[in-house]
């Protein structure tokens, strides 16, 4: 290969190098600054094909998306002084890439801490100023939008990113303070499960007594009737038995005799000691009696 052809390429060559130093490309989802030893010189490059000096000019380049940062939970102490655990976070984006870049080194974790920290803060003032009850239910969406305008200020200001939006995921009670109320709302409900057996126990004894009452007035009324009923057949027995009597004195003293006769030999062992001429035994003498 002569002289002349081995210029050629090495000019070739270094042409390539050139080019491949001083384009460079940012796409659609990239926000880049471009630098001239270390010095901001053009800090919003637009999206397309740009050039740069090489070894003067190098170039940044930054994720353009909406991001997120995902803080740890926190505790915090409300108006009451009683502590929760907050857990949240936030979605940013780049918005001032020169202020990004000075302020982070173009280093998106660093930004992401940087920005978790004032997340902290913001969540400390915001929840510090309300109930439990506005953190937990009555207030959150306004504690949300509060911050999250307080911390797009701070964090334009000082890390030239706006934040989108700052959300809660989680409101806990601390693990000893959850012990606590657990505690507390188990004797709640076991002095409500007593009151209402209690109050079970004194419906049913009331149930219980008005029932006996209602047996033993049934039990008194059907004894009473039953009572009249015999009377009723005890008095028309004697009447009939005195109709007999009077009609037929013979024949009475007779069935007399038999129903007695009937009483006095009904079991195997019964024995009786009488005279032989006894009145016991005078239809068994004689069944007319005697006449």
């Amino acid at each position: 290969m002569s002289s002349r052809n081995m210029t050629v390429l090495i000019g070739i060559a270094f042409l390539v190098f050139i080019a491949s130093n001083a384009l460079y490309v940012i796409n659609e989802k990239e926000r880049g600054v471009l630098l001239r030893f270390g010095e901001v010189v053009n800090p919003d490059i637009q999206p397309g094909l740009h050039w740069k000096i090489p070894f003067v000019n190098n170039v940044r380049k930054f994720d353009g998306r909406v991001l997120t940062v995902d803080s740890q939970a926190e505790r915090f102490f409300t108006q009451e002084k009683k502590a929760l655990i907050v857990d949240s976070y936030a979605k940013f984006q780049v918005a001032d890439t020169a202020k990004f870049y000075t302020a982070t080194n173009g280093e998106e974790a660093r930004a992401a801490g940087l920005l978790a920290q004032r997340i902290n803060d913001g969540l400390r003032n915001q929840v510090a100023v309300r109930t439990v009850q506005e953190v937990v239910s009555g207030e959150r969406d306004q504690l949300m939008e509060d911050i999250t305008l307080e911390l797009n200020k701070v964090a334009m200001s000082e890390l030239g990113v706006r934040v989108v939006d700052v959300r809660v995921k989680k409101i806990d009670l601390p693990p000893d303070v959850s012990e606590s109320v657990y505690r507390r709302m188990n004797a709640e409900r076991e002095k409500e499960a007593r009151e209402l057996r209690s109050q079970g126990q004194e419906l049913a004894e009331g149930i219980r007594a008005a029932a006996d009452r209602e047996v033993t007035v049934l039990t008194a009324n059907a004894y009473k009737e039953s009572e009249q009923i015999r009377g009723q057949g005890d008095a028309e027995a004697t009447g009939i038995y005195a109709q007999a009597f009077n009609e037929d004195p013979e024949f009475y003293s007779f069935t007399r005799s038999l129903k007695a006769y009937q009483e006095s030999f009904n079991g195997q062992g019964d024995v009786l000691l009488l005279k032989p001429d006894s009145e016991f035994f005078r239809y068994l003498k004689d069944p007319s009696g005697g006449q």
